[in-house]
């Protein structure tokens, strides 16, 4: 039996160590600067046209909004005259003011817990009939009303509440009770154009919910089944924890969303309801305010001026949320 040579078996034999490896060679200093402006140029031009928009549509007329809120300003007046906070005392001395900002607090306080509570409720109940086809048609079914235009749909809730021959006192006085003045009333317009607002934003938060609940590990509730817990202390200490961010964004996005609401009140409260706000000034949010100040009035420097006391509520509230959610929401 033939051997091979010595010298034929000797790499097989050798074993390569760290030291033998050739060591990479590092860029030169030239290179790496090239290296790191390359890479910001392209991560600033694909930022550029986002932040073109922002700056164009958003930041530069907040900025002239806060500018012309301490002058007395028209739009066919060629001259300002800096008043200070004259416009800011004015405001705080309209009882109508006042009275705008405790409408836009209520609507807030109903909508924000009702959204919330609601749109996760038909979001557990859909996760259960995921996998099936009439699954997909019901997630359809519920985000299809906020996919319909505001003003039309707004436009047939009128014809619902209509207190003589609306379906809405159809159903109550089908239930034996008593039939309601609805858009009206000054008592019953608000809840009105809630249930309105409500019916169309609903599918937006349902969707984002399930976003959140198939995050939800399946081992985790299949553990927890296996335990011997129940399906309320598994939703209590596994779930809600779990969709805790989930919740922070949506009570964050339904809170600007509802101080900012505008469309469904204009649209719902105006003609023969006593113009847009009414009946007697009880579905006058500060949004709305602002828009008759502004466009009605014609007073741009006192409208600028609730519109920035607008921006700092919503702000504060939405850095008291940031603030509790610190503590309370759970991040993985």
């Amino acid at each position: 039996m033939s051997t091979a040579p010595p010298k034929l078996l000797a790499p097989l034999r050798a074993r390569r160590t760290s030291e033998d490896l050739p060591s990479p060679v590092a860029p030169r200093p030239w290179v790496r600067w090239w290296i790191t402006i390359k890479l910001k140029l392209v991560s600033y031009g694909l930022v550029l046209p986002a932040g073109a928009v922002f700056l164009v549509f958003f930041y530069i007329p907040a900025a002239y909004l806060l500018y012309i809120s301490f002058f007395h300003w028209g739009v066919l007046s060629s001259s300002t005259t800096f008043v200070g906070l004259k416009n800011f005392r004015e405001l705080f001395a309209q009882p109508l003011f006042w009275r705008s900002l405790l409408n836009s607090g209520y609507y807030t306080l109903v909508m924000i817990p009702a959204t919330t509570l609601l749109s996760l409720g038909i979001a557990l109940l859909l996760r259960e009939g995921m996998s099936n086809r009439r699954g997909g048609f019901w997630r359809a079914a519920v985000y299809l009303p906020h996919v319909t235009p505001v003003v039309a749909t707004s436009i047939i809730w009128v014809w619902i509440f209509n207190p003589h021959f609306g379906l809405a006192n159809f159903v109550l006085t089908s239930l034996h009770l008593p039939a309601l003045g609805w858009l009206e009333s000054t008592q019953w317009a608000l809840p009105a154009v809630m249930i309105d607002s409500l019916w169309h934003s609903l599918g937006l938060y349902v969707i984002i919910f399930l976003a959140g609940l198939s995050r939800v590990p399946r081992e985790l509730l299949e553990v927890a089944s296996l335990d011997g817990a129940s399906s309320a202390r598994t939703f209590r200490r596994i779930v809600w924890p779990m969709i805790s961010p989930t919740t922070f964004f949506v009570v964050v996005l339904s809170t600007i969303t509802t101080w900012q609401a505008f469309s469904q009140i204009y649209t719902m409260t105006g003609g023969a309801h006593g113009g847009a706000g009414g009946p007697a000034f009880a579905t006058t949010t500060d949004a709305v305010l602002v828009y008759q100040t502004a466009f009605q009035y014609f007073h741009f420097s006192l409208a600028a001026a609730m519109s920035f006391i607008l921006f700092l509520i919503i702000l504060t509230l939405t850095l008291v949320q940031k603030w509790i959610s610190d503590r309370v929401v759970f991040y993985r």
